[in-house]
């Protein structure tokens, strides 16, 4: 559970949460998912935001998380992540601790111009420092210290809208109603409250939409006015779909529920984020966050298209290479001489060891392949034909894993595997024949290992040029081909004992 936070969040200081307080996993995940999102909350804010989680001893809070809003000057220039707050330090955070309610600090919102849309009625907004309290099985596991900035400011209708949605956020981060839906619909990806912002009323209606929001709109070919209106029937007109109304970008249009959806036409695709805002389980409207993702979403398009046609191109490629294979099959059953037989088995070996490797990039798509399978089926390769080059059929196991390599590298080393083993089966006399897939994680080398406990390899036979065609291919894609090395010799070196080690070490590749 812990580490599944961190995969997916990466923010949290585990050894410091760990050392000096006594968080367990499911706490941690639930201040992770709120780090992962709380950056929106920031820019609602206007303020930066501080992670505090009290102390194993009691003796004060350690800040585990920070985030600065974009939308406003910063009110904790330094980095805090780690620092102490021993106890009788931070009166806000402690009383949000001790108490389990929000402490806030509010002043009437400075004098406004006429003409910026607001009630003639001052509002109150947050300044100095603010805490709210995070309660897990009727415990304070945490609190968020919202530091507003002290740079002073006018309060415009944008502004005012931001800081109302930023309070009922962190009213439902309080009642433990935020992120919990949010986070799960929208993964690690937050929006931006700058690309835009409308905020609906309890009926689904526009209550207000910035400039950048009503702009996004506009892209998508909206004509009529925005504020008053019913997103989610703007929003199906706009989509242009036929058929049935498409209920989950209803339901977030609406503001019924949590998630992510687009309006896509012709002119443009806008992905919106619905956030509903509820106080007491009951929703008093939502947030719809607006975000063009028309360039985003071709794009994400063309590298589809591209991933479907470099599938097609290895599957073209494998069912051609199988198509020699066979071809090379049936020569060698009509061929009357024995090693004319013998050589196109060899050819349709070293075909069919190209044709697995584009089968697994067909299949899985991308430039990588997984490697284990493609050995594994170059060993079968190797058994079927090991009747027509030993009397016995030895016994060949595959041991250790490479995983996933990059396409141009696991090509040419199928090769050198099914060359080694096949050259095992013919040479050897074995009853056992071990392929070795061994990795070194400091120095990121690869080693291709094919032992056998056959009759052993004579000195003169070491040599490339003593060699058969075989150890030729190897030798030429070893050291040519990948940029590693080859060796042949005993399978225990300076003893009498018999067998063969053969020996590929090559640098890995990034897939």
């Amino acid at each position: 559970m812990r580490q599944r936070a961190y995969a997916q969040w990466m923010a949290l200081p585990l050894r410091i949460i760990e050392e000096r307080t006594e968080l367990g996993g499911d706490d941690i995940e639930a201040l992770a998912a709120l780090v992962g999102t709380w950056s929106l909350v920031a820019d609602l804010a206007l303020s930066d935001l501080v992670l505090w989680v009290p102390t194993w001893n009691d003796g004060g809070h350690v800040a585990v998380a920070q985030v600065r809003a974009t939308t406003a000057p910063t009110a904790v220039p330094d980095d805090c992540v780690g620092e102490f707050s021993p106890r009788g330090r931070s009166g806000p955070v402690e009383q949000a601790t001790a108490f389990g309610r929000p402490v806030l600090s509010r002043v009437a919102a400075a004098p406004r111009t006429e003409g910026d849309g607001i009630d003639a009625v001052d509002a109150l907004v947050p300044r100095g420092t603010e805490a709210f309290p995070i309660a897990r099985g009727g415990r304070v596991i945490a609190v968020v210290a919202r530091h507003m900035s002290a740079a002073p400011r006018v309060a415009g209708q944008l502004e005012q809208v931001y800081l109302g949605a930023a309070d009922a956020l962190l009213q439902m981060v309080v009642s433990g109603q935020f992120p919990a839906a949010f986070a799960g619909e929208q993964g690690s990806s937050v929006p931006r409250v700058g690309d835009g912002l409308i905020r609906l009323d309890p009926q689904g209606l526009v209550d207000y939409a910035s400039p950048n929001a009503v702009s996004a709109l506009r892209r998508l070919g909206l004509a009529t006015e925005v504020t008053g209106s019913s997103l989610r029937e703007l929003a199906v007109r706009l989509a242009h779909r036929p058929g049935p109304v498409d209920e989950h970008l209803s339901a977030i249009a609406s503001g019924r529920s949590a998630g992510v959806a687009d309006i896509e036409n012709p002119a443009a695709i806008v992905q919106l984020t619905g956030i509903p805002l509820l106080r007491d389980a009951v929703r008093e409207g939502a947030l719809v966050l607006l975000q063009d993702v028309t360039d985003l979403r071709r794009r994400e398009r063309a590298l589809l298209t591209k991933d479907a046609t470099i599938r097609e191109i290895h599957h073209r490629v494998k069912n051609n290479l199988q198509t020699v294979a066979a071809m090379l099959r049936l020569q060698a059953r009509r061929s009357g001489s024995a090693e004319a037989r013998e050589a196109l088995a060899e050819a349709e070996l070293r075909v069919a060891a190209i044709a697995v490797v584009h089968e697994s990039l067909s299949a899985e798509g991308g430039q990588a392949v997984d490697f284990d399978e493609v050995a594994d089926r170059i060993v079968g390769l190797v058994r079927e034909l090991a009747p027509g080059y030993s009397p016995t059929v030895p016994h060949l196991v595959r041991e250790g894993s490479w995983g996933p390599l990059a396409a141009d590298q696991a090509i040419p080393l199928a090769m050198v595997l099914s060359e080694l083993a096949h050259n095992a089966v013919e040479h050897a006399q074995a009853s056992r024949i071990v392929i070795g897939l061994q990795s070194d994680e400091r120095s990121g080398r690869l080693r291709l290992v094919v032992e056998d406990d056959g009759v052993g390899v004579s000195d003169e036979a070491r040599t490339t040029s003593s060699s058969g065609l075989g150890l030729g291919i190897v030798e030429t894609l070893a050291t040519s081909s990948l940029g590693g090395v080859f060796s042949l010799g005993q399978a225990v070196p300076g003893s009498t004992q018999p067998g063969t080690r053969a020996m590929v070490e090559v640098e890995r590749q990034a897939p």
